[in-house]
């Protein structure tokens, strides 16, 4: 769909029909900055999301965000509508200290149990009825939930490896069983980084995984929370998926600290921006693709070089726009650090020349990979993603729309320079793991022709007015109790932040709703019924970077 055309929308939902939907089961108002609040019970957690599901169509549980005040713990259930996230609605459910437990989301939104086993491994919220309470990031012998407010930050802390079962411990035999189990990982090319497969086999069939996380947790959130919302965040999000979004993830939190702000971005600055948003898109790309076939059958000597050798060529591009090859900080809050690079004429037919030769690579890529017949054997009509499926998991970018979802930020809820260009959302409806790698091309297609209009526009803009960065305050303070939520379209689907502010210089509370963590929590439900190629094919659709799972 051309974004001149409007995308499908459902009907608004005012926030006089989500009172009466809510009724008396809304205890307070809570208004956010881009979405209604609705403060409510403990116990009608529920019956409160199903109705905003089933009756108000606010199918997306697009984050959860936990915290603790000094009065009270608090769970936010973002929500969004995938035919309209510019609707939006926040459901806030506090506790208290005492006894910090709340009604499970899981049983309404299968997203919700991951992110509730996170907000109770580092918040310490219980969630009763949860089906699967255990800790995801930490092991499940740490004490204590590190963003209480009663945790000693300075107690080291030895976790045993006894308490647990010794995963290289000698194989045994059930005589009551003829299932395997089996340990992918962590240490496997095939797991695309520091990720543990706890993988049950009946003969060659997969009967059930369980992704085993954290071993890469870097605190981002709380490294955030101690840094200024002008000068020290914006270095941090390019380590989030540190291969080749840098410049999406800036975007993300670029765009939930201005709207707290109230930032206008000059419009000279967000052409750039999106050129080379669209530059960083078209490296993830080349990144997925080439690994990717490498997982399947082991080309390592043909496209997964063909990939990075076009990889490099971008890099190259963004390493003069940005004096960085991989870890940018060229956003600023108002714009960006600086203009393209001098000559001008020279860094405009370098892009330019790239975007030229990516056509007849493109057309080498499907020779030597979509055509290819054992790489079609290995991947239609395995990994099956429902459309229903990947939306109560949350699942976006190429994998929702490789199972036909039409979502992608940049059109649904427009930012940056995207909606005055002409482009297309590219969506597929093989729901395999043959569609996602299509939607990945493709969407390289897409991507090029919005550089193309962005490179015009920067060619024919008066000198007089290129204006990169607005008049931002030295020093932010926004108001206390400030809370918004935004999200942006990177490479692997919706990568959002949520902030509240605490009237200082600081966040008093900074969460990441990471793509890649909502994306990996639905490979259980891809893989059942498989064999274990096409569980190693699957991982790989999904085109996940640890450093963004664990955060």
């Amino acid at each position: 769909m051309s974004t001149d055309i409007e995308p499908p929308r459902t009907a608004e939902t005012t926030e006089d029909e989500l009172e009466a939907l809510i009724g008396d089961r809304a205890i307070a108002r809570d208004n956010h900055l881009n979405a209604p609040g609705f403060v409510i019970n403990p116990d009608d957690v529920q019956d409160v999301l199903a109705d905003l599901r089933d009756e108000a169509g606010f199918d997306h549980l697009s984050c959860l965000t936990a915290q603790q005040y000094e009065d009270r713990y608090e769970s936010i259930y973002h929500m969004k509508k995938y035919a309209d996230p510019t609707q939006e609605v926040s459901v806030v459910v506090p506790t208290t200290l005492d006894e910090p437990t709340s009604q499970s989301a899981e049983p309404v939104f299968r997203t919700a149990d991951w992110h509730e086993r996170e907000a109770f491994d580092l918040v310490g919220i219980d969630y009763e009825g949860h089906p699967d309470p255990r800790r995801i990031l930490l092991p499940e012998t740490w004490q204590g939930h590190p963003l209480s407010l009663d945790y000693d930050q300075t107690k080291p802390q030895v976790v045993t490896l006894s308490e647990y079962e010794n995963p290289i411990q000698p194989d045994h035999i059930d005589s009551e069983s003829d299932t395997m189990f089996l340990n992918v990982g962590p240490h496997h090319p095939a797991t695309h980084g520091v990720l543990h497969i706890k993988t049950v086999l009946d003969g060659e069939t997969v009967l059930d995984v369980d992704p085993d996380i954290g071993y890469l947790h870097r605190c981002e959130e709380q490294m955030c929370q101690q840094g200024t919302y002008r000068h020290q965040i914006m270095p941090y999000p390019d380590r989030w998926d540190y291969v080749s979004s840098g410049l999406l993830n800036e975007w993300a939190y670029a765009r939930v600290a201005e709207d707290l702000a109230d930032i206008e971005v000059p419009e000279y600055a967000q052409v750039i921006r999106t050129m080379g948003a669209e530059l960083c898109r078209i490296a993830s790309h080349m990144l997925a693709l080439g690994t990717f076939a490498l997982d399947v059958y082991g080309d390592f000597t043909a496209v997964f070089q063909y990939a990075f050798r076009d990889r490099e060529v971008i890099q190259d591009i963004l390493e003069d726009l940005t004096g960085q090859r991989l870890m940018f900080n060229y956003f600023r809050l108002g714009g960006v650090a600086w203009d393209l690079p001098e000559p001008r004429e020279e860094f405009i037919a370098q892009t330019r020349d790239f975007l030229d030769e990516l056509p007849a690579k493109v057309d080498e890529y499907n020779d030597l990979l979509t055509t290819n017949e054992i790489f079609q054997i290995r991947c239609v009509d395995t990994g099956i993603l429902e459309p229903e499926v990947a939306k109560e998991y949350g699942c976006t970018g190429p994998v929702a729309r490789g199972s036909g979802i039409d979502y992608d930020l940049r059109r649904d809820d427009p930012y940056g320079y995207y909606e005055n260009l002409e482009w297309d959302v590219v969506t597929e409806d093989g729901c395999d793991n043959y569609s996602r790698v299509l939607v990945r091309m493709r969407e390289v297609e897409e991507s090029a022709k919005i550089i193309e209009q962005c490179l015009d526009l920067i060619e024919e803009w008066p000198e007089d007015e290129r204006e990169v960065q607005a008049n931002v305050p030295r020093t932010l303070k926004p108001d206390p109790d400030t809370e918004v939520y935004r999200a942006v379209e990177g490479a692997k689907g919706e990568l959002g932040i949520y902030i509240r502010s605490d009237g200082t210089d600081k966040p008093g509370r900074f969460k990441i709703r990471s793509p890649c963590y909502h994306n990996l929590s639905v490979l259980e439900q891809m893989v059942q019924g498989e064999y274990i190629p096409d569980l190693v094919a699957s991982l790989g659709s999904l085109d996940i970077v640890l450093g963004e799972v664990d955060r």
